[in-house]
């Protein structure tokens, strides 16, 4: 699939988180032609905070595929920059190409990412290489929709940064 089909991908399942109740972030894993993984964050839902949309579709990818050694490489689609936490776990699963719609400046991750130095002794811990900007004015017209509903509060005071970036 294509970088910006999997991304198209990502904002069907965000959208149907924003019509859960959630917010509007949703990811997808590929590998090849086939989705893998798919999810949408569930903070609400499951009153926790470690249910990002990226880690989400990242552990049901990896739940499918076990250890078993695969014979295409894995792409993930979000439609926010994964964060810090996430590009760890996509590191840990092996994925080699992350794609994502809107940056995510106060927690984003694709910097640490373009800057990793994979090392000798653990070569198969290494970054992914990361594309953003891909149907980005989509993402970004999801958290608004987001921002018209959401209470008053942290997180929607966050989502409205995204809105307002350049």
């Amino acid at each position: 699939m294509t970088p910006d089909a999997l991304v198209a991908e990502a904002l069907t399942t965000a959208a149907a988180g924003l019509a859960a109740g959630e917010q509007p972030i949703g990811a997808v894993v590929a590998m090849g032609d086939d989705i893998i993984g798919r999810a949408y964050t569930q903070e609400k839902a499951k009153g926790r905070m470690l249910v990002h949309a990226d880690l989400l579709a990242m552990i049901e990818a990896d739940e499918r595929l076990g250890w078993r050694r695969r014979d295409h490489s894995l792409q993930l689609a979000v439609n926010l920059e994964p964060c810090v936490m996430c590009l760890g776990a996509a590191m840990a699963l092996r994925v080699d190409e992350v794609y994502y719609a809107l940056e995510s400046p106060g927690d984003g991750g694709a910097a640490i990412a373009r800057g990793w130095q994979a090392s000798d002794d653990a070569p198969w811990f290494a970054a992914p290489a990361v594309q953003g900007g891909i149907r980005r004015e989509e993402s970004r017209e999801l958290f608004r929709r987001f921002c018209r509903t959401a209470p008053d509060g942290v997180i929607r005071r966050w989502a409205q940064t995204l809105v307002d970036l350049p």
